[in-house]
């Protein structure tokens, strides 16, 4: 079973908004093993529509719209599909009474131009919108179903969630689709892929796998699809367990809500350790990535982003002479960041970052994209030199992740080697 949506509005084009909706649509459609097959954006405009409409019923059995709903004479996508489908507007008595209480019940004078949201067309299942003003509206025609909601995402979800998923559900008869998500830090999606070469072409015709890579890290996704749920899963257990000794070295957590910062987190939190930042490169960006995990304040004690020279000395503690012998981007400028940052906030773990993001290399003798980053705990200290290329963007979001990564090998170690002790 394949789907289209195809988002409407002048202002995805534009870049006036981003396109959320199609990203969450098509998780949902998946979920109940629909396939997308495209997601497409256009204007608001009829011939646009229309050609839409048109290619997308070939490609698939679903045609899912979102936006061109509004009250607003821009908005003509139900004018556009009245058209279409051959149908005649008429108004709605119940979607009419749900206007006004809507209105009513946020004190606010609804106009003409509102209750036009009612006129709705004789031959669509209306889908009430709880939420808002404008219906959902499902047409049937030679054997394909077309749904067209409205743009605003709680609006569109709650009609998705509520109205058309249950329906498409009743409807088709779905194959089962189970998708497996395992997240690897430290190893290059080519490096990975190699090592996995053996497993993927062993791998039964229904199970894929597919690489998701970003700075830093590697998410490698198992999608299983049947029409029979209790093998199905039993299959990707199994490999999912094989896949999992096989990047045993790398491996971080399952699933998409699993980060490297939020491994961090459960490691410090759990065992009741604290954490400091000494940021200069990175600009707080780890700061960022760790207080963005709920439950930070169990661990992280401080951070200070040491940016110019005068910081690191005055502030954190860092010799003048160090830095005149050196330079700022150096290994033993790190090393003394972290150990003067961990005596700072008094914490069993310290992270720093000393290098040249870009575009110039300042007054250092090393280039662009080289990096020192350092991890400090009372066993003692963990320094490397890396070189991140460019741009800054892509230097200061690969050198904060390293760093985390780092982080979190040193406190498995230190944790492995308290047991032995």
């Amino acid at each position: 079973m394949k789907a289209e949506i195809i988002t409407i509005g002048d202002e995805i084009l534009i870049g006036q908004i981003v396109d959320t909706n199609s990203q969450w649509l098509g998780q949902r459609l998946n979920e109940i093993g629909v396939s997308v097959y495209q997601i497409t954006s256009i204007q608001d405009d009829k011939e646009h529509i229309v050609k839409a409409i048109e290619e997308a019923e070939t490609n698939a059995d679903i045609v899912i719209m979102t936006g061109g709903l509004g009250p607003t004479k821009d908005d003509i996508t139900k004018i556009t599909l009245v058209d279409y489908f051959d149908d005649e507007l008429q108004r709605n008595e119940e979607i009419e009474n749900h206007i006004k209480h809507l209105f009513g019940r946020i004190k606010y004078n609804f106009t003409e131009m509102d209750l036009q949201q009612a006129m709705l067309p004789c031959k669509a299942v209306i889908l009430k919108n709880h939420l808002g003003t404008a219906s959902g509206m499902w047409f049937e025609r030679d054997k394909k179903i077309y749904v067209s909601l409205p743009g605003v995402p709680n609006e569109m979800k709650g009609l998705i969630s509520t109205s058309v998923l249950p329906k498409l559900r009743k409807k088709f008869h779905l194959p089962y689709i189970i998708h497996k998500t395992l997240h690897t830090y430290g190893l290059g999606e080519s490096r990975v892929a190699e090592r996995l070469a053996d497993f993927e072409d062993n791998l039964p015709g229904s199970i894929k796998l597919a690489y998701l890579p970003s700075y830093g890290r590697v998410r490698l996704r198992l999608t299983a699809k049947g029409q029979e749920e209790a093998p199905l899963k039993s299959n990707m257990e199994e490999k999912i367990a094989e896949l999992r000794l096989l990047v045993k070295d790398i491996f971080v957590g399952d699933e998409e809500n699993t980060s490297i910062e939020r491994t961090i987190n459960e490691l410090l939190s759990n065992s009741g350790q604290s954490l400091s930042l000494a940021e200069s490169c990175t600009g707080g960006q780890i700061s960022k990535m760790i207080t963005g995990i709920p439950g930070a304040s169990n661990f992280l004690k401080g951070s200070l982003v040491a940016y110019s020279a005068a910081v690191k000395t005055k502030l954190l503690g860092v010799e003048q002479k160090l830095i005149n012998k050196h330079s700022v981007v150096s290994e033993e400028v790190a090393v003394e960041m972290a150990l003067q940052c961990r005596k700072l906030f008094g914490t069993d773990y310290a992270i720093s970052t000393t290098g040249n993001a870009g575009p110039t290399a300042d007054k250092t003798d090393k280039t662009v994209g080289v990096v020192f980053i350092c991890i400090a705990s009372q066993s003692g200290v963990y320094v490397k030199e890396f070189f991140f290329g460019t741009p800054r963007t892509k230097v200061i979001e690969r050198a904060s992740v390293k760093a985390l990564e780092l982080l979190r090998k040193e406190i498995l170690k230190n944790s492995v080697n308290s047991l032995s002790d």
